[in-house]
Parts: C-alpha cells; structure tokens; sequence
C-alpha cells in the first residue's frame, strides 16, 4: 500500500485493482490516444492521397511496435507536455505532445516523409473521443464484467446451496410468509443476470468528424475523398478483439453527444443498485443471527470488544457502491451536454471514469469475499419461523376462501391480529371450523416448513 496515496483507490485497494488499471490508468489512456493516431494514420494510407505511398510491410511493423509503449515513451510524452523534450517547447497540450511522441520516434525511419500525416484533418477531440471509447469499453469487457460474472456464478451457487433452507419472510420487517434463503439469493441473481446481459450488448460511441463534426478540413483537403467511410474503417480497426464494440456517431459538434456513456453509467448503476440490496440484506441477516461469517486466526473485529465478526465486507461494499453511484449519476448528468459545439468543462469530468469504475469494482470484489465467508445458520432460522406459526394465515384464509368459507380473512384477521400463536391454537382453531373433511385435511396439512410455495424450484432456477 503506498502511503503518500491520494486516493484509496491507488493506496488501501490499489492492490486489487491491477485489471483495471491496466486499461484505464493515464498510462492506459496515452496508450489509447497513440494507437488512435496510428490507426488513422494507416486509415489514410489505404485512401490513395497524393505524396502518401501505400505503407510496406517493414512500415506497418514500425507502426505495430509503437504499442505497447515503454515507461521511457510515457515520460517522453510527460516530457513533451509538461517540460520541452529535445528543443521542442513544453506543448501545454497532451494530444500534440502525443502527436510529437510520434514524430520524434518515426524521424529516422522510412516513414520520416510521411510524419505530417499523423494527426491530419482531426482535433484533438476526435482522438480523445477513440481513447475514451477504448478506455470504457476495456474497463466493462476486462475489469467489471469478470467480476461481476464471478458474483454471479457464486450467488447461483449460493441459491442452489439453500435452495431448501427454510427463512421467516418479513414484510415491513414484520414477519410474513416463510420462504427459503436459497430463494432470496436467487432473487438478486435474477436481478443482476439481467442487467449483466444488457451491459454484454452495449456500445461505446465516438465522433471523428474534426472540429465541429463537419469534415470541414477533410473535404477542403480533399473533396473527393469518402471522409465517412473512413472514419467507419478507423472505428472499425479500433473493434479487432473487441467484445464491447465501439460505434462511430454519424453525427456531432466538436464532441460526441455521450448518450452511450450515459446509457452505460446508468446500467452500471441499476447492477450497483441491486448489490446494494444485496449487500444492506446480509447485513441485516448477520445482524439477526441468521448468518454467521467465517473467522480468521488473528483477525479483529474491534479494538476493544474481542467478540466481534463485523460484516466489515458488506459495510465495505455499500460505502464503496454509493461512491461510484454518486459519480456515475454526474457522469450520466454532465456529460450529453456541452455548451454550443463544446465546451471544456467536461474533460476534468471524463478523467474521472476510471475512479468510478475502481470504486465500483472495489465494491463488487468485497462483495464476492463477504459471501465467500457466510454459513446460513439454518437452526437459527428454523427457530425464528418456529416462533411464528401466525405466518400460516395467509394460507389458512386462502383455503377457506376457496372453500367457500363466508369472510374468511376477517375471520382469520379477528382471531390472529395482535395474539401470540401457537400450534395448539391454530389446531383449535381449524378443528372448530365448519367445513367439509378435505378441506380440513388441507388446512390441518398446513405446515411452517411446507408452506413455502415454488420457494425451492426458484431458488433452483426454476422459473416456468
């Protein structure tokens, strides 16, 4: 853990997210903007323009070993940006020093003729708009849905395990129904596979259309030139591998109009909703002594009660959850709107992403550990719903309803509200009920245990 961390993303949890920093850290993102320019560049060389030969095979092995970049490229850049490198002043602008970054190590090679085509007709936007792009759909495809894959898997596994478990049901936090434990896992399950497939099948756009989405130095350059054809070529040379795909936006001012970021911040905020849930019910589940957690030799639960197994990874994964749903809503706010063709407000916002991102997956990673170490106590629940044989009104009026039985819930509402319940007197009750014998086998049948509905097959996956 690096003390001197801003942030705990890159100090307390720094060392469980090295999938994620691998694709959206600064280094990650120059990486993007370099392969942008690269791709365009030999974009342009399939378009047969005046003085750009069509590149070598030795040339685009020169352009291929330009990625991955090397830390001494990085600092390069940094240099390039920040501080002057080799008499070319401090540009204050990260793309041109990216655009420098090329030329500098492409000077002295065939391509040396060539370099001013690096860069050619875009703004800076447009290669920002491809490495943002790159960096999202990475973070979803590389970091997030892995892990949110694994949490899936481990809470089907988790239903089928306690499938048969059975739980008090509490509506209102009052006792309701019983149900299992294996069925209220599976219900978040349900929940978060959904959303999962639709992460699986969203799309990242980008603008590459110059400076206000026109083509307006493409076709003074070159008129007869297919300028949107090659973007959709470029965009398509970004995809290779890609199983979170990358969409041109066919229209745009200087920056995209952002809609897939939204689209895909707020599903990642409806999946962090429903671990939230999750995560808010196992604590309470611990708290009632329904669910023991797994200990540790060593491990402390506070510095002066001995006692104590606190549901630290719940707690962990709720705080961290709210922190990256808190920045997922402004980026879905701040970002589709930009003043008139742009403004630069939001470019402090985008760089951003990755921490949401980090925040979330720090919750998710909790979350799987928390579960890995639960044991449903299942005498614990079975004493709990023992405690409350007043559950089984719902199906004792139910059966007498469709018995025939006259104002079946009154009565049943006028002999259970408010008095403590027993075995003996639901038997009382039933036996002075004047119904017909099956009806009376059905009812005297009715059991805490048994009373549990399609509980089972839910919880087994089960649903048709």
């Amino acid at each position: 853990m690096k003390t001197p961390a801003l942030c705990p993303l890159d100090g307390r949890y720094g060392g469980r997210l090295g999938a994620l920093r691998s694709v959206m850290s600064e280094a990650a993102f120059t990486a993007s903007r370099v392969r942008a320019e690269r791709n365009w560049f030999t974009v342009l060389s399939h378009l047969k323009l005046p003085r750009f030969a069509s590149l070598s095979a030795q040339e685009t092995d020169l352009l291929n070993n330009l990625l991955p970049l090397t830390e001494q490229d990085l600092e390069v850049i940094r240099a390039l940006e920040f501080d002057g490198y080799e008499k070319i002043p401090a540009t204050k602008h990260d793309v041109k020093a990216v655009e420098y970054f090329l030329k500098l190590r492409l000077k002295n090679t065939p391509l040396k003729d060539r370099l001013e085509w690096f860069h050619f007709a875009l703004t800076s936007e447009d290669i920002n708009s491809a490495a943002y792009a790159m960096l999202l759909a990475d973070g979803v495809e590389k970091a997030l849905l892995p892990a949110l894959e694994n949490l899936q898997k481990n809470l089907a596994q988790l239903a089928r395990k306690e499938a048969r478990s059975v739980l008090l049901a509490r509506t209102h936090g009052q006792a309701a129904v019983p149900t299992t434990f294996g069925k209220e896992i599976r219900v978040f399950e349900a929940r978060l596979s959904r959303q999962l497939q639709e992460l699986k099948q969203r799309k990242v756009s980008l603008k590459f259309g110059g400076a206000v989405g026109n083509y307006n130095a493409h076709l003074a350059a070159f008129p007869k030139v297919n300028w949107a054809s090659a973007a959709r070529r470029f965009v398509t040379s970004l995809n290779k591998g890609r199983k979170i795909k990358i969409v041109l936006s066919p229209i745009s001012t200087q920056v995209d109009n952002r809609d897939t970021y939204a689209e895909l911040f707020d599903n990642v905020r409806r999946i962090n909703t429903i671990l939230l849930g999750l995560s808010q019910d196992m604590w309470r589940y611990i708290s009632a002594g329904l669910v023991r957690q797994k200990t540790a030799a060593g491990e402390v639960g506070s510095s002066t009660m001995p006692q104590k197994v606190n549901p630290i990874d719940f707690e962990n994964t709720e705080g961290n959850l709210q922190v990256a749903d808190a920045l997922l809503e402004l980026f879905s706010r701040k970002l589709p709107v930009s003043r008139l063709q742009r403004d630069l407000s939001d470019s402090t916002v985008l760089r951003n992403m990755a921490v949401a991102f980090g925040y979330a997956l720090t919750a998710y990673l909790s979350l799987s550990k928390g579960l890995s170490k639960i044991l449903f106590d299942r005498k614990a629940a079975q004493a709990e719903l023992s405690a409350h044989p007043e559950v089984l009104a719902e199906g004792v009026q139910t059966i007498l309803r469709a018995a025939g039985y006259p104002n079946p819930y009154e009565t049943l509402r006028d002999f259970t509200r408010g008095r403590k319940m027993t075995p003996a007197l639901w038997q009382e009750f039933i036996e002075g009920l004047a119904v017909d014998g099956p009806t009376k086998q059905r009812l005297r049948a009715l059991s805490l245990e048994t009373y549990l509905g399609f509980a089972v097959q839910l919880a087994e996956g089960k649903y048709d």
